[in-house]
């Protein structure tokens, strides 16, 4: 008989979806097992999971993909898990879950504005950040302020994918690329710092935070219960995990100095890989993944989650539609772009200029149909994008190829999009699951089957497709992004009153 086939098993623990990929060591995708949690909103602003359901679908999507591959659980070398920053996972005093904060929340949002003003400068020079609505220490400030009861309770405070991995290994442990990229490390050390709590307000919350590893490395190992309600082998390596965005990064061929990737997913996420994070206080947050390995990332939750609004809300509304995203792809492409189209505002969600910013559309006309109403979407979601990528630029942080992943590079037309309205080569990954494929390369590393992140990217990582920009369409979205900004720019003061309006700080005139 050969010898067995050994598997590297990534998680990707979205803001709803959780997912579970097996891979070989090539990196090419076993099985996948993927499940839907339920978010709730319990006030405006408010964005919240239920802990308990969010791991019992960890361990269906994980039983589900070994059952799936047919594998014995003792071929699986050890198991990396990826998870959306930001937000705020808490466990009580005991050891029991407490309460799953998303970051598409937008609670704090006064109260990261009041951080800024008082301390914002000083936040920076220590984390290279400045505080907003949905980072985890701005979010636990405003639980010690609003909800002191619940403050009392914790015991430790996790990001998202940090909770998986206590679940399967019983371990309080956090990785650097997630608890820097949340703002709660010293930059570039990648270590706690008090200072920086005290400045948040949070000085006695610094016995709150969990051990740090890196993200390669082995946290601890899957005990007997988890190994029960997963199927998964007890004793089976877990390492720390990542920041989605670096996992996916890293699952789509991106890993050396002055590479890089930009993400269509929930959020636009903009990233270039550098020796060093950049200093520039217009950058959004840089992230340390390993000693001498930092990603400067510049985002918001404006990308493809507008699309997956837009199918929820207007496409499948209590209609049958085997394919919704296919479906609205097929409309973008019976539409001849035009410089009159209508202009989409991406900010459901709100913006990184300001949580007041709102979504909309601008200039429809009787002779649109819902093909414009799509179309001027991607354009609206690469327009922000854009955006991003300039603030990089003028940090010095430029390329001239970046690799897309996320659900937008799905797309047949959003990577061409892309590639003609930056100007730039777009490549697009063959794996479709980067996150949970960044973190099996993780798995590789730690476990001793790759020698480096270098090697482990070059064997797991394949490139489908390259997309060249197209010059006669740069006039079109040159001349179509400055109205964008322009409009985003005159409306911003209008948002401001809705907001006003919405906690009723507004009077009957509006002012």
């Amino acid at each position: 008989m050969g010898e067995e086939q050994t598997y590297l098993l990534g998680l990707d623990a979205g803001n709803t979806v959780i997912k579970a990929v097996l891979f070989d060591q090539d990196g090419r995708q076993v099985a996948m097992q993927a499940l839907d949690g339920q978010t709730a909103t319990p006030a405006p602003g408010h964005v919240e999971r239920d802990l308990g359901e969010l791991w019992q679908n960890a361990g269906q999507v994980i039983r589900g993909c070994i059952e799936e591959a047919g594998i014995s659980a003792r071929q699986i070398a050890g198991v990396g898990c990826a998870g959306h920053g930001n937000g705020l996972y808490a466990l009580d005093k005991s050891g029991a879950p407490l309460i799953g904060i998303q970051s598409l929340d937008t609670r704090a949002a006064e109260l990261a504005e009041d951080l800024s003003e008082t301390h914002g400068s000083d936040l920076h020079k220590i984390c290279l950040q400045k505080p907003w609505p949905s980072q985890t220490p701005v979010l636990l400030a405003w639980v010690k302020r609003h909800q002191p009861e619940i403050y009392d309770r914790i015991g430790t405070v996790f990001l998202c994918k940090d909770f998986i991995t206590h679940q399967l290994t019983g371990i309080k442990v956090s990785d650097i690329s997630d608890m820097s990229g949340c703002g709660l490390t010293r930059m570039p050390a990648c270590r706690y710092d008090a200072e920086l709590m005290h400045l948040y307000g949070l000085q006695d919350a610094l016995s709150m935070l969990p051990a740090l590893v890196e993200p390669a490395e082995i946290a601890g190992h899957v005990t007997a219960a988890a190994a029960a309600q997963t199927g998964l082998i007890e004793g089976t390596p877990v390492i720390g995990g990542y920041f989605d965005v670096i996992s996916s990064a890293l699952g789509s061929g991106v890993c050396r100095a002055g590479e890089a990737s930009i993400i269509a997913g929930t959020w636009s996420v903009n990233q270039v890989f550098s020796p060093e994070p950049v200093l520039d206080s217009s950058v959004f947050m840089a992230s340390g993944f390993a000693p001498g390995r930092f990603v400067n990332i510049d985002s918001s939750a404006t990308s493809a989650v507008n699309l997956e609004w837009y199918v929820r809300e207007l496409v499948e509304r209590g209609a049958h539609v085997d394919d919704p995203f296919g479906q609205c792809n097929n409309l973008v492409a019976e539409v001849t772009p035009a410089p009159d189209d209508p202009i989409c505002q991406p900010f459901l969600y709100g913006s990184g200029q300001g949580a007041q910013f709102r979504g909309g559309y601008f200039g429809l006309a009787g002779w649109h149909g819902e093909g414009h109403l799509l179309r001027a979407l991607f354009e609206g979601v690469v327009f922000e994008h854009r955006r991003h990528i300039e603030v990089l630029r003028g940090a010095g942080l430029d390329f001239d190829t970046a690799v897309l992943s996320g659900g937008g590079s799905r797309s047949p037309h959003w990577p061409q999009i892309f590639a003609d309205c930056l100007d730039r080569k777009i490549r697009v990954s063959e794996a479709k699951e980067t996150g949970a494929l960044g973190a099996a390369i993780g798995v590789a590393v730690a476990v001793g089957l790759a020698e480096d992140y270098e090697s482990a990217v070059a064997r797991m990582t394949r490139t489908k497709a390259e997309f060249t920009p197209n010059p006669s369409m740069r006039r079109h979205y040159d001349q179509r992004y400055a109205l964008y900004s322009e409009l985003n720019a005159t409306l911003q003061p209008l948002w401001a009153r809705l907001g006003a309006m919405q906690t009723g700080q507004c009077d009957e005139n509006g002012s």
